[in-house]
């Protein structure tokens, strides 16, 4: 159990501020010195957005990444990278992202990169919270993809013949990242998910499960370690049934200490999930709906924060986002995140 009741964190991303957008079609024009004070006055902006907001978890709002997993191909051998999307025009959907051919082995010698993104957000982060007296109450998350989700923009060979093939070689990359990690003094990391949650309607989820506690076997129980499960939200779109039903109770067996549920887009749909989660784990609920421009106010968070906890206790709970924010407007995130602490701080006041 948390030492916190009624703890705010966010998943992991954060909008591109307007100007790293635009240097990011640009970069050929950057010198390594320029593109490196890019990337720490994005984290910069992105911590303080944060802080501003009074979160009790920040993340460096993964503003060195294309997406939450994409960059990371970049980091992997054997995978030759597409050019240009397969659908460029009409609606924005999940087709506009291509997959990646494999040409050989899958290794990543560097790592992916998110130890140095770490190192970044603690040096980053450090100044701003010892002039806001906050360095020990706020708790600093690295968020990394799992190697099934990330097996989903790559295409089968004869090496690896299917998803789950191209899944077991990445398996040993993430796992390899995350003690990397732990070494490096992560204590809050999450593991991404989203595509078990998208499929385990057609899946085997005790699969997923096998495939994720063998994914962070040699973390649990040296870091807080949470997991998120959501339908999707690529341009602010879903993908497959918006159900958890299929996952449970087969999910309660990850061996994390912490599982984030998207309640927010779903009006609050399996509600009662929480219960089931919280008998056995930590569980984060997704209160603020990060699809949506309806700015929620103090009010909303503060009634969906007391409908939360006729099912959960306090000490069992956290508040967050529905997903990360990357596909949400700054101006938007920024309010909702103010909005979201500011309601559950007026709970928490009241227990």
């Amino acid at each position: 159990m948390k030492e916190q009741p009624l703890r705010t964190t966010v998943i992991g991303s954060y909008p591109f501020p307007a100007w790293l957008e635009f240097a990011c079609e640009h970069l050929d024009r950057f010198g390594d010195t320029d593109r490196a004070e890019l990337v720490d006055d994005a984290v910069a902006i992105a911590v303080r957005d944060q802080l501003e907001a009074g979160l009790d978890v920040i993340t460096d709002g993964e503003q060195t990444r294309l997406d939450f997993n994409l960059s990371f191909y970049g980091f992997i051998e054997g995978i030759e990278l597409e050019s240009a999307s397969p659908r460029r025009f009409g609606p924005p959907a999940h087709d506009q992202r291509g997959k990646h051919k494999v040409i050989g082995e899958l290794r990543a010698p560097r790592g992916l990169g998110t130890v140095e993104d770490f190192k970044r957000l603690q040096r980053v982060a450090t100044p701003q919270l010892e002039a806001r007296n906050s360095k020990l109450e706020t708790a600093l998350k690295a968020s990394v993809p799992g190697p099934y989700t990330l097996s989903g923009r790559l295409i089968p060979n004869a090496q690896y013949r299917d998803r789950y093939a191209l899944t077991e070689a990445l398996l040993p990359i993430v796992r390899s990242e995350l003690e990397s990690l732990v070494k490096a003094g992560c204590r809050e990391i999450t593991v991404d998910e989203p595509s078990m949650s998208c499929y385990a309607h057609k899946e085997d989820p005790k699969r997923f499960v096998d495939i994720f506690n063998r994914t962070v076997e040699s973390i649990a129980g040296k870091c807080h370690l949470s997991t998120h499960l959501c339908f999707g939200n690529y341009k602010g779109r879903a993908v497959g049934p918006r159900q958890y039903a299929p996952m449970f109770p087969a999910f309660l067996d990850m061996k994390v200490d912490e599982i984030h549920v998207e309640m927010a887009s779903r009006e609050f749909a399996e509600l009662e999930l929480l219960q089931l989660v919280a008998a056995k784990k930590d569980v984060a609920v997704g209160i603020i709906d990060v699809k949506s421009y309806y700015i929620e106010t103090v009010d909303d968070v503060a009634n969906r924060v007391r409908a939360c906890l006729k099912f959960a206790p306090a000490d069992r709970i956290s508040f967050a986002p529905d997903c990360g924010l990357s596909q949400t407007a700054r101006w938007a995130a920024k309010q909702k995140l103010k909005h979201m602490v500011e309601g559950v701080k007026r709970v928490r006041g009241s227990l």
